[in-house]
């Protein structure tokens, strides 16, 4: 099992209202480089996101199950059949029945993640990023990032973030975005 967090960032770190859905002055950042730079399977998730499990902080869930049901293409029916734990105290069982395949992941967060025998996928969710970084049980992070300078809003790494060692799997250019994949470097 490995946890892989994936991110829309831009190349100063600002990792905020990538689609404009948060209505901040810079939001939609992502999009202005059109549908094609958003669009499919960008992040190579393929297996992971077949055998794995998409792990969603409420947010994310309630803004992605607006949008993933309705579309049709190849990667939006993988992502309808991906199983989907979704990290809320509000939601309630019978609220994450928008979005096929979504339940409310039950007790601690950490435990969870820990207990959990198939591929972690966290997309969005900067809350359950967060405290998968505290706990250190991010195995691997996927970075789609835009030419784009914000110089305000949500960074991914803040000054809190715990010392890390990553090592560069991959970089490749994705239309005007580069993706590049780090895995946490051998202890």
């Amino acid at each position: 099992m490995s946890v892989v967090v994936i991110e829309f960032i831009t190349l100063d770190g600002i990792v905020s209202d990538p689609d404009g859905s948060a209505g901040t002055p810079h939001g939609g950042w992502a999009f202005r480089h059109g549908p094609q730079a958003v669009a499919g399977d960008k992040f190579r998730l393929g297996r992971t996101l077949d055998e794995g499990v998409l792990l969603l902080g409420r947010v994310t869930w309630q803004l992605f199950s607006r949008l993933w049901p309705g579309r049709d293409d190849p990667f939006a029916a993988r992502m309808n059949a991906v199983p989907k734990l979704v990290v809320s105290r509000t939601l309630t069982r019978t609220g994450t029945s928008a979005w096929a395949n979504s339940r409310l992941l039950e007790g601690d967060l950490v435990d969870a993640v820990r207990r959990e025998r198939r591929d972690v996928v966290v997309t969005g969710s900067l809350s359950v990023v967060d405290r998968l970084m505290a706990a250190d049980l991010i195995d691997e992070y996927r970075l789609l990032t835009f030419p784009t300078l914000l110089g305000t809003g949500r960074r991914l790494f803040s000054a809190d973030t715990p010392h890390t060692e990553l090592e560069c799997l991959a970089a490749e250019q994705v239309g005007a975005a580069v993706l590049a994949r780090y895995r946490r470097a051998a202890r």
